[in-house]
C-alpha cells in the first residue's frame, strides 16, 4: 500500500519520555496532556513534558511512598500527588510561595480516593468511593478550603477537561452514570442517565467497564460513547460504539450508533470531529463522522464507516542523539501493540517505547476512497484543514482524465456556496448588531470565525476556473456550461457575482467566437450588472471585438452590464452602427447617446469634441429634424 492509501497517521515529532521500567513509573494527566516519568516515587527526579511545551519540568521530591497519581493544576502552578487511598499531597510550583508540602485528607469517613481531577489553576475534585468533594487550594496559606461535597457510591469515574465534565458510575452494574459539571467556584450535578448493557444469559454477570466508555467533544457537543460487545438485538453481528449526548440543561439522550461489523478488541479516538474506532486484531482502524447522513430509525441514527478499514501509516521511529550518526536505519513502529494505551481525544500513548503521539487525519488519500463527490464535499467541507484539499477536488472534477457530469458539478458547487452563504450572513448579522450598538450585549457578541469551508469566488476563480479556462484541450461548450453553472449556483444562494467571474464568462464566449450565446447571455440578463470601477484592457479589447463583428447592441449592453457606458466614445459605436445598414439599429445607438448626454449634461445635443457631426447629419437625412430629441426644460 503506498502512502497516498492511509487516512490516518501519527504525529512526526511525538513527546519522547523515559520508558517504564521497573524503576521509572509513568503517569498521563489528560487534562495538561502531560506525561510524568516519576523515578524511585521522585527521589531520582520527576521528568514532565507535554505536547506544547518543549521544555519538560524537571524536580525531585521525597520518597514517602508508591505515587498512584501526580497531576499539575492548569497553568502547572500547583503539584498534586496521591500517594494513600485517604489523602493528597500539594506543592507549589508559582515562584515566591513556600515549596513546602501540604496535605489534604478526604472529608468523609472510611472513603477511599479513587482519584482527583484539576478543573481550574486552583480548583480540585476528589473522587472517593463515597462521593466527590470540591476543593478550593489557597496556595499562601498551604491549604484547601471545601466548596461542595455530594454523597453517592462510585464504582470507577471519567473526566472530560475540554468540557469541565465528571462522570461517576453507580449502581452494581455500573451502568448508571452521574455527571458532574464545573465551572468557576460552581459544581453542579446534571440529570443521571443509564447505559443499555447488552442482553445476556442469566449465569453471566455483565457490568459496565470504565475500559468501553468515553467522554468526547464532538461538533461542540459532549457526547458519552460505549462501546457495546454485543449489540442488544441477537441476530445483528459485531460490536457497535454508541453515543449518548450530553447536554448542559436537559437529559442525556442516545442519539448515534456506530456498527462496527465484527468483534474483538477496540479503542476509541477522537480526530477532527471524527470517531475513530481502532481493531487490534485486524490492526486496522476505521473513521465515523456522525455529520453524514445515516440511517434514522425514529429515535437514533445509524452510521458505517466512512471510508474502508485502513491501518495507521506505518511509523518509523526517529533516532536520536549518537545513533542518528551511525547511519542506523529507523526503527518501524509496532502499531496497534498491545503496550498502547489511548487517551481522549486524540492522544496514543506506548509506554513501552516511551512515545506519545497525537493521531490525524490525511484528507488527500480519502479523496480516491471516497467515489461519491457530493458526499466527498460534505465530509471534507466539516474538517479543519480542507481548503487546499476542497480546491483540489474541484480542479480534478473538471479534469479531462477524472471528468464529472454537469450535475454532479452542480452539486460540488452548491455544497461550496452554502457554506460561503452561511458565513456571509453570519457576518453580516454581525455587522448589523455592532452598528445597532449591540456589541456590549451579554453573552458578548462573536464575530463569526471564517474557517477553511469558506471557499469565496476568489478562490473558485483563481485556484479553479482560470486554470481550467485556460486549458485549450477542453471542449467550449463544456467550459461555458461549468461557469454558467457556477454563477447559477452563486446567484441560487443570492451570493453578488463578482465582476471578474462575467469578465471570464465573456472573455471565454469571444475566445471561441460564440457570439449568439454571448448575445442570449447579455439579453437575458444572466450576466447580472455588477459595477466595477474602471474598464480592463480585457472589457476593452471585447468591446472591440464585438464591434468588429457587428454586435453592436452586445458590446453596448456588455458595456452596461459592466459599468462603463458613461465613459465610451459615442463616435466609436455610431460609425459601427452605419457600418451595419442598418436604420433601426443605428436609430437605437444614436438615442441611447442622446439619453446619455442629457442624463450627464442635461442636454441631449452632442458637443463638437465627440465629432459626431456627420451621425448627426445622416440621422436627421434619415429620420427628419424633429425625430432629434429635445432638451428638456422644467
Amino acid at each position: 500500500m503506498g502512502s497516498e492509501d492511509y487516512y490516518l497517521e501519527l504525529c512526526e515529532r511525538p513527546v519522547q519520555f523515559e520508558k517504564a521500567n521497573p524503576v521509572n513509573c509513568v503517569f498521563f494527566d489528560e487534562a495538561n496532556k502531560q506525561v510524568f516519568a516519576v523515578r524511585s516515587g521522585g527521589a531520582t527526579g520527576v521528568v514532565v513534558k507535554g505536547p506544547d511545551d518543549r521544555n519538560p519540568i524537571s524536580f525531585r521530591m521525597d520518597d514517602r511512598g508508591e505515587v498512584k497519581c501526580i497531576k499539575f493544576s492548569l497553568e502547572n502552578k500547583i503539584l498534586a500527588v496521591q500517594r494513600t487511598s485517604k489523602a493528597v499531597d500539594f506543592c507549589n510550583f508559582i515562584p515566591d510561595n513556600s515549596q513546602l508540602e501540604y496535605t489534604q485528607e478526604c472529608k468523609t469517613k472510611n472513603a477511599n480516593i479513587l482519584g482527583f481531577c484539576w478543573t481550574s489553576s486552583t480548583e480540585i475534585v476528589f473522587i472517593t468511593d463515597q462521593g466527590i468533594e470540591f476543593y478550593q487550594v489557597l496556595p499562601e496559606k498551604r491549604s484547601l478550603k471545601l466548596l461542595k461535597s455530594h454523597n453517592i457510591n462510585v464504582n470507577w469515574h471519567m473526566y472530560c477537561p475540554e468540557s469541565s465534565v465528571i462522570l461517576l458510575s453507580t449502581t452494581v452494574l455500573e451502568n448508571v452514570l452521574q455527571p458532574f459539571y464545573f465551572k468557576a467556584g460552581t459544581m453542579s450535578k446534571l440529570p443521571k442517565f443509564e447505559i443499555e448493557l447488552p442482553a445476556a444469559p442469566k449465569s453471566t454477570k455483565l457490568s459496565l467497564s470504565e475500559r468501553d466508555i468515553a467522554m468526547a467533544t464532538i461538533y461542540g457537543q459532549l457526547y458519552v460513547l460505549f462501546l457495546r460487545h454485543h449489540s442488544r438485538t441477537s441476530n445483528s453481528t459485531g460490536a457497535e460504539v454508541v453515543l449518548y449526548h450530553l447536554p448542559r440543561e436537559g437529559a442525556c439522550k442516545k442519539m448515534h450508533i456506530l456498527k462496527l461489523n465484527r468483534t474483538g478488541k477496540f479503542a476509541l479516538n477522537v480526530v477532527d470531529n471524527l470517531v475513530v474506532v481502532h481493531h487490534q486484531d485486524t490492526e486496522t482502524s476505521v473513521i465515523f463522522d456522525i455529520r453524514l447522513r445515516g440511517e434514522f430509525d425514529g429515535t437514533v441514527t445509524f452510521h458505517h464507516p466512512v471510508l474502508p478499514a485502513r491501518s495507521i501509516q506505518p511509523y518509523q521511529i526517529p533516532l536520536a542523539g549518537p545513533a542518528a550518526v551511525t547511519n542506523q536505519s529507523p526503527v518501524p513502529c509496532k502499531l496497534y501493540s498491545s503496550s498502547w494505551i489511548v487517551f481522549q481525544p486524540d492522544i496514543i500513548i506506548s509506554a513501552s517505547q516511551g512515545y506519545l503521539w497525537n493521531l490525524q487525519v490525511k484528507l488527500q488519500p480519502i479523496v480516491n476512497l471516497l467515489p461519491d463527490k457530493g458526499r466527498l464535499m460534505d465530509f471534507l467541507l466539516q474538517r479543519k484543514e480542507c481548503k487546499a484539499v476542497v480546491l483540489s477536488v474541484c480542479s480534478q472534477m473538471l479534469s479531462e482524465s477524472d471528468r464529472a457530469t454537469l450535475p454532479v458539478i452542480a452539486t460540488v458547487f452548491d455544497k461550496l456556496n452554502h457554506e460561503y452563504k452561511k458565513y456571509l450572513d453570519a457576518e453580516q448579522s454581525y455587522t448589523m448588531a455592532v452598528e445597532a450598538g449591540q456589541s456590549r450585549s451579554n453573552p458578548p457578541l462573536k464575530r463569526p470565525v471564517r474557517t477553511q469551508a469558506v471557499v469565496d469566488q476568489s478562490d473558485v476563480y483563481t485556484h479553479v476556473l482560470s486554470p481550467f479556462v485556460e486549458n485549450k484541450e477542453t471542449p467550449p461548450k463544456f467550459v461555458i456550461a461549468v461557469l454558467m453553472e457556477y454563477i447559477r449556483s452563486l446567484n441560487q444562494f443570492q451570493i453578488p457575482v463578482q465582476h471578474y467571474l462575467h469578465e471570464l464568462v465573456i472573455k471565454t464566449l469571444v475566445q471561441h467566437n460564440l457570439f449568439y450565446m454571448l448575445h442570449q447571455f447579455l439579453q437575458y440578463h444572466v450576466l447580472s450588472d455588477s459595477k466595477p470601477l474602471r474598464l480592463s484592457t480585457a472589457n476593452d479589447e471585447i468591446v472591440e471585438v464585438l464591434l468588429s463583428k457587428h454586435q453592436v447592441l452586445a458590446a453596448l449592453r456588455f458595456i452596461r452590464g459592466i459599468g462603463g457606458h458613461d465613459n465610451i466614445s459615442a463616435r466609436k459605436f455610431l460609425d459601427a452602427a452605419k457600418q451595419t445598414d442598418d436604420v433601426m439599429l443605428f436609430y437605437t445607438i444614436f438615442r441611447f447617446f442622446e439619453q446619455r448626454n442629457q442624463r450627464l449634461r442635461g442636454n441631449p445635443n452632442f458637443t463638437p469634441g465627440e465629432h459626431c457631426e456627420e451621425h448627426v447629419a445622416f440621422f436627421k437625412q434619415a429620420f427628419g429634424e424633429q425625430a432629434l430629441m429635445r432638451p428638456t426644460t422644467f
